[in-house]
């Protein structure tokens, strides 16, 4: 297949598969940050009524910069994978400090902001600024192996961003996206275009039994009140990684201590 074919391919694709979001409605950067954020290892479906949740308590980066995160961790709960709640409440503070409240529009800008790697950055600056800028993520991997590499095994990224930099439209980069996004969805529901192919493909760990789990629940059960150590261990199940977890999320700062009581952090 050819760039031409390739390129008639996906968007045929994505006229027939698009599928409507909010972040796609309104590509204001603060909408398209908060949903890249939420969207890493977690399904569309489950990310839509947490974001209009989120953006419904912090419609601004502004407001997000402003509120504890206590309140962001308590909205985030549910979600999993925490630690981008807290990168996403640190951005927002960091673009009230240092962005005069304006998230970057270039990529040096996106990246000094924590919790935004080289492709979450590509994305903002695809989605929002409709820059045509080169990235990688799961959906795009699939559609290039799919239709390029399917008999290839252990290829890296810098070989799908020469294939993505020959056949990106340049003068639609944000639709382009969203078409080889809900390309990639589909072909990963039909079981093809392999991502563990990927020499950067890892596994997600299961959360049953992983430390994670029981960071989960310590969160959760601090979302809705304070307790003392031993009222949150009775809440929980007994678990012997209940220690280490606690200590880990004071130690990081989702936690803190005050006159004998544990609360997220404020």
């Amino acid at each position: 297949m050819n760039a031409l074919e390739f390129n008639e391919e996906v968007w045929e694709k994505g006229r027939e598969l698009y599928r409507d979001m909010p972040w796609r409605s309104n590509t204001e950067p603060y909408f398209v940050l908060v949903s890249e954020l939420m969207l890493q290892q977690t399904q569309v479906d489950r990310v839509i009524l947490k974001f209009e949740l989120f953006i419904g308590t912090f419609p601004t980066i502004a407001d997000l910069a402003t509120a504890p995160l206590s309140e962001v961790l308590r909205i985030w709960s549910g979600l999993g994978y925490n630690r981008r709640a807290k990168f996403l409440h640190e951005a927002a503070r960091k673009v009230a400090a240092e962005y005069n409240g304006k998230i970057p529009d270039t990529y040096e800008g996106l990246v000094n902001l924590p919790g935004i790697g080289p492709n979450t950055a590509g994305a903002i600056l695809a989605y929002s600024f409709n820059q045509p800028v080169v990235f990688i993520e799961t959906n795009v991997r699939t559609v290039y192996f799919h239709h390029f590499l399917e008999d290839q095994s252990l290829v890296t990224d810098a070989e799908l961003k020469a294939l993505a930099t020959k056949t990106i439209d340049k003068e639609h980069p944000r639709e382009w996206y969203w078409a080889l996004m809900d390309y990639g969805s589909f072909l990963k529901k039909q079981g093809a275009g392999r991502i563990d192919k990927s020499s950067h493909y890892k596994k997600q760990a299961p959360l049953k039994g992983s430390l994670r789990e029981i960071r989960g629940l310590i969160l959760k059960a601090l979302a809705t009140k304070d307790h003392t150590e031993r009222g949150l261990r009775n809440q929980l199940p007994d678990d012997e990684r209940f220690e280490q977890a606690l200590m880990a999320l004071k130690n990081e700062g989702f936690v803190t201590q005050t006159d004998g009581r544990l609360h997220l952090t404020r």
